[in-house]
């Protein structure tokens, strides 16, 4: 099979790639081991983030590292045995962190997820998922009165950036979400942002707008990529796919990949895990909300969907359920929680980069591109990513400046 374009990754990425290049008159073929949204894009809060203008640093005050030291926090917790291992990582992690490193890294980001909704709307319409769709926004909620006052400074502050809140007290946000019987001190009611009720189903939605729209997916290796004579083969179930150009959006496969490949980027994993409740008696929950013991609640079309923070671990290492069982315990006597309705949690690896910030753009060797690290924001970023690679892909002028976002950033 020969095609212009192969695009290795069916996750919410990689199948928003493909769906851009076909716009722009590509012949695509999109390649995955598994079906197109199994594997990270599966498990997640289901949120597009407009306001995910400040991506998710590593804490600097040495209380907090204090407390994640002692790896029983609900919103971060790491194994011990792969500290030796990403170590390295953590350290340029907690660099980028720094306030200096920090500011410019949130007015670079800014600027990206500003389109994060307006790049998803057209495609939700023309794959006809607007039934998966909640336009409600989502809510930060705080247990104590300081944290509270503290988002509401900061989402005052974030108002620069076209952001739109509500600021709820606790009678407010009783009285907004009366299922919820936590003592809040307040929440942050972000009205912009989108939910998804199934992520899955979305990523399958944009899956069959590909190939209505005459793309091709595949079943294969995409560890198999290996350069050709013009251009990059990959191995398929029915054969070798044979391209001009290739596009890695494989998640946290994708470190594997460009080792094979003789470069080595600093990528980490946050993994992170989800279980399905079923609502306990009448009681539900409008929107997602995040509470800050350290985990976020979201009604999805599977029940709702209890999500726990990052752990910091290596990519295959076997799954470890005690920071969600934790997050049960709490969420449990704070919200509408019934019975688990998996047979066991979901995990899932978000891939990470040191900076926060996606790799997308040209890899170095002719006709290899990139769409990458994307972090807890895939979901949010998919279908901006596969505009902005799509337009430096074929020649036409970027709708961002992709330079914060470039490979060479590393060496």
């Amino acid at each position: 099979m020969k095609t212009d374009v192969v695009v290795l990754g069916a996750g919410i990425v990689g199948v928003s790639v493909a769906i851009h290049l076909v716009k722009r008159g590509r012949s695509v073929v999109l390649v995955d081991r598994q079906g197109a949204g199994e594997g990270t894009s599966f498990g997640n809060a289901g949120l597009i983030q407009r306001e995910g203008v400040a991506p998710h640093l590593f804490p600097q005050d040495m209380a907090t590292l204090l407390k994640y030291a002692r790896n029983q926090s609900t919103s971060m917790r790491f194994q011990w045995r792969a500290l030796p291992a990403i170590s390295r990582f953590l350290v340029q992690y907690w660099w980028s962190s720094r306030a200096s490193s920090y500011r410019a890294i949130v007015e670079d980001y800014s600027k990206f997820i500003a389109h994060a909704v307006s790049e998803h709307a057209p495609l939700i319409e023309e794959a006809g998922a607007s039934d998966l769709i909640g336009k409600a926004g989502w809510m930060q909620a705080y247990r104590g009165e300081a944290n509270y006052r503290a988002a509401r400074e900061q989402a005052e502050a974030f108002e620069r950036f076209g952001l739109e809140h509500e600021a709820l007290d606790a009678d407010a946000l009783r009285q907004r979400e009366p299922g919820v019987t936590a003592e809040l001190a307040g929440g942050i009611h972000w009205t912009q942002p989108w939910s998804v009720r199934d992520p899955l189903a979305l990523t399958q939605a944009y899956l069959r707008l590909f190939q209505k729209l005459g793309g091709q997916f595949v079943t294969g290796d995409a560890m198999t990529l290996r350069n050709v004579a013009g251009g990059w083969e990959v191995d398929a179930t029915n054969g070798a796919v044979t391209a001009k150009e290739a596009v890695i959006a494989l998640g946290p496969w994708s470190d594997k990949m460009l080792r094979k490949l003789g470069r080595r980027l600093p990528l980490g994993v946050k993994r992170g895990y989800h279980m399905h409740y079923a609502p306990r008696g009448n009681a539900t929950i409008s929107m997602p909300i995040y509470d800050d013991a350290g985990f976020l609640i979201a009604p999805m079309n599977h029940g709702l969907r209890l999500t726990t923070g990052a752990e910091f671990a290596l990519l295959d290492a076997p799954p470890n359920p005690a920071q969600l069982d934790v997050a049960e315990k709490i969420a449990a006597a704070s919200y509408p929680l019934g019975e688990r309705l998996d047979p066991s949690p979901w995990m899932g690896a978000r891939p990470c980069t040191p900076d926060m910030k996606p790799v997308i753009g040209p890899e170095g060797r002719e006709g290899l591109w990139l769409a990458l690290g994307h972090a807890h924001h895939g979901l949010t970023l998919g279908p901006a990513t596969g505009r902005l690679l799509a337009e430096m892909m074929t020649g036409q002028a970027p709708f961002i400046d992709p330079a914060p976002y470039s490979v060479s950033r590393f060496g």
